[in-house]
């Protein structure tokens, strides 16, 4: 029976367009005492209206989702909402949707993969006012801080390298000189340390900066 000294369970809101993931998170929630799902939603969009009809406590949200990305779904509900406490859910160590995370204000990340290890921790952390940062983004992190990021047009030209194409078929594609082509990928491969647009491709789609 409740009394007033119990302590009112944390409330959760998970988040994630997968349906076993979205229901293994609610039976590790729903099994502690000190916690309780508030809701679930499938997609960035969702999520957004959830959190204003139930204000969660924290908020599990996964990255990469259909509709409206969990990163563009933490900007909205922060925007709204300055002291939300979001958690992201990633598969990967890629830094750039991380960084934009980290810049929208998330309380933490969780790895997917050590996911039975640190989600209760995560969890009752952030609803103490904790930020949440796993030692391998916090890494990824750091290692790529100092670097300024690709422009629109260096992203462009390096997404067209990674089909393949030549930095003729480039430049006819883009409507630009092969000389400037040769000029934004000098700059690509100076601002991620590549050795070769190879090596180059390689690190944008670990980092998460392009996706084929």
């Amino acid at each position: 029976m409740e009394t007033s000294n119990t302590p009112r369970p944390i409330s959760v809101l998970v988040v994630d367009d997968h349906p076993l993931l979205r229901t293994g998170l609610g039976e590790a929630i729903a099994s502690q005492a000190d916690m309780r799902v508030a809701g679930e939603a499938c997609n960035g969009r969702d999520a957004v209206e959830l959190y204003r009809t139930l204000r969660p406590d924290v908020t599990i949200m996964d990255i990469a989702m259909p509709e409206m990305c969990g990163v563009t779904a933490l900007q909205e509900i922060r925007r709204e909402h300055p002291s939300a406490r979001i958690v992201m859910l990633t598969t990967y160590k890629g830094d750039v949707q991380i960084l934009r995370a980290v810049q929208g204000g998330a309380a933490g990340f969780l790895l997917k993969s050590t996911l039975r290890k640190d989600l209760l921790d995560t969890i009752r952390g952030v609803h103490q006012g904790q930020r949440r940062i796993p030692p391998e983004i916090a890494m990824e992190l750091a290692q790529h801080m100092g670097q300024g990021p690709l422009s629109a047009r260096e992203t462009e030209v390096l997404n067209h390298a990674a089909t393949g194409h030549s930095n003729r078929r480039i430049a006819e594609q883009l409507a630009i000189s092969e000389e400037t082509v040769k000029a934004h990928m000098k700059n690509v491969l100076a601002k991620l340390a590549a050795n070769d647009r190879t090596h180059a491709v390689t690190i944008a789609l670990r980092r998460g900066i392009i996706s084929i």
